[in-house]
């Protein structure tokens, strides 16, 4: 059985891509780069996400819906631009999960997962220290670069907290949900960020 695909491979609008790195539309309310999609009418809760048909779903909503299904696999077939970034993303909630311990409280996990992705000292496509490279290409030139991690910092602080909301949807007891955390040993494709 193969690994799940992104739904935004079959998109008819082609996205820019830096490299070959889509910088698809996200619904965020993040500065950076990255088209910003509507807010669904009426507003969801924090942890949920709107119905794959609507304009205001994203690839976000797609990497957090199908990342326990993907973790899974150790390989994965890339059928388009938009599953490099789903990619990315698995790779990143993963590593935002082996941030989250079992004692924590909301509190330290949001200051744990926001500092993380804040930091602006992350490898890109085309940085050595990048584990993915043979899948993607470098940025044409140092504007192109400079926009992919604009871009790929505003992915990071709109998924943390995305994944946030999802693992502390349950506040009763103020604990992080096993079912998440249960995903922190895995490594999608046997890499990490």
């Amino acid at each position: 059985m193969p690994a799940y695909n992104s739904m935004f491979n079959n998109d008819q609008t082609v996205p820019r891509l830096v490299g070959n790195f889509p910088l698809l539309p996200l619904r965020t309310k993040t500065r950076g780069p990255a088209y910003v999609l509507p807010q669904p009418s009426p507003p969801l809760p924090a942890g949920e996400s709107p119905d794959p048909d609507s304009e205001s779903y994203d690839v976000l909503d797609e990497v957090l819906s199908l990342f326990r299904a993907n973790t899974f696999f150790r390989n994965f077939e890339i059928q388009g631009p938009a599953d490099r970034l789903l990619i990315y993303g698995i790779l990143f909630v993963s590593e935002c999960l082996g941030r989250i311990r079992p004692h924590h409280s909301l509190r330290d996990a949001t200051k744990e997962v926001l500092n993380t992705a804040l930091d602006l000292n992350f490898a890109i496509p085309g940085d050595p220290a990048f584990p993915l490279n043979q899948i993607y290409e470098p940025p044409r030139d140092r504007q192109d670069a400079e926009q992919l991690r604009q871009y790929l910092s505003q992915v990071r602080q709109e998924l943390a907290s995305r994944l946030l909301a999802k693992v502390y949807e349950d506040e009763s007891d103020g604990k992080p949900s096993k079912w998440w955390l249960s995903f922190t040993k895995r490594k999608f494709m046997g890499k990490a960020l």
